[in-house]
């Protein structure tokens, strides 16, 4: 035990806790658990199973990290949480370990992640996302780098939400979400272009004026959609319109859940 330590924390013998690490009163931290530097474990929390959590994080009170996932099919193996570093995990988010041996759930770094929410096994968050609060991931979901999820909805299983979309509060996501895009509603529909995300973001007035031409051909010009995936890869080599046109084509598999539809 270390100053920074309170000594009514329950932590296992086994876990690697760096000194730098603070743990508040009544924390819990099993024995497979590796916190690295600087990071701050709220009052109440629990972390256990094999979760390693890298520096600078702030884990809020009564948070829940790398407990069973919950899925009928766990069958007890010891899978994986890993959190990358300076991420915000705010009051009572649970965050499950997979489901199989040999696979995690992946939470990257600079997330945040609001009171309430919950990431289910498997999943994989990038880097730079906002998760509002009461917002519940299923398994399986990837959630690319600096989206926003807005408050109190559900995220369906095996979905991929795209790199700085924005997905308005109360939403039913049931399919992918492309990158860049406005989605809101119950059903989902695209709305618009992320206007603000992307100038926020840096993103130059060239390719936001190509981003726009992409989002007249997928959803103001009626186009079939392999139709106007194929005229968006001719509209610039920009990396942004590039990444969008992989992202739609990689839609149609068969092994993913399909795109919400425009408005």
């Amino acid at each position: 035990m270390t100053a920074l330590i309170h000594p009514t924390a329950v932590i296992n013998k086994n876990a690697r806790i760096h000194p730098t690490v603070r743990i508040e009163p009544y924390a819990v931290i099993g024995n497979q658990v590796s916190i690295g530097a600087n990071t701050v474990v709220g009052s109440h929390a629990i972390i256990d199973g094999l979760t390693t959590i890298g520096k600078d994080n702030q884990i809020f009170p009564g948070a829940a990290i790398g407990l069973e996932p919950q899925d009928l099919k766990y069958k007890g193996a010891n899978s994986e949480v890993i959190i990358g570093d300076r991420n915000r995990i705010r009051e009572y988010v649970t965050i499950n370990r997979a489901t199989d041996e040999g696979e995690a759930t992946i939470i990257g770094d600079d997330n945040l992640l609001m009171a309430y929410s919950h990431v289910g096994h498997n999943c994989i968050i990038k880097n730079e996302v906002v998760i509002a609060n009461s917002v519940a991931i299923a398994g399986h979901v990837q959630i690319e780098s600096m989206a926003i999820i807005s408050g109190v909805l559900g995220i369906h299983q095996f979905v991929c939400i795209g790199r700085l979309a924005m997905v308005g509060g109360m939403s039913r996501i049931s399919r992918d979400v492309p990158p860049y895009m406005t989605v809101e509603g119950n059903p989902a529909r695209v709305r618009s272009l992320n206007l603000i995300g992307l100038k926020r973001r840096g993103v130059s007035r060239e390719e936001i004026r190509q981003l726009k031409e992409a989002f007249s051909l997928l959803y103001l010009q009626h186009l079939p959609l392999k139709d106007a995936i194929a005229q968006i890869k001719l509209l610039s080599n920009g990396q942004h319109v590039q990444y969008l046109q992989e992202f739609m084509q990689s839609a149609l598999g068969n092994n993913r859940r399909g795109l919400i539809g425009g408005k």
